[in-house]
């Protein structure tokens, strides 16, 4: 996994992985931030790396209504 500073851009490009009883980290999801209806989603976006570098990478997140974006994490860099 590649740690990542922060998102500099808006998230394009935005696709369903799965959702609810299709995740497999469904039960600690809803343990740790509540709510019913969990999607994961992903989707591309700039992201600025602990090196200074600006680059565009595939995420991966987990969304909720009432909840919001929660575990976002850069699969691979595009660019």
């Amino acid at each position: 996994m590649i740690k990542f500073r922060k998102i500099t851009s808006p998230i394009e490009n935005i696709e369903p992985i799965a959702r609810r009883f299709s995740i497999d980290e469904l039960s600690l999801l809803r343990k740790k931030f509540g709510g019913l209806n969990w999607r994961k989603l992903k989707g591309e976006a700039y992201v600025e790396l602990f090196n200074g570098e600006i680059r565009l990478a595939e995420l991966h997140w987990y969304e909720c209504h009432g909840v919001g974006k929660r575990k976002i994490k850069v699969k691979r860099l595009l660019d």
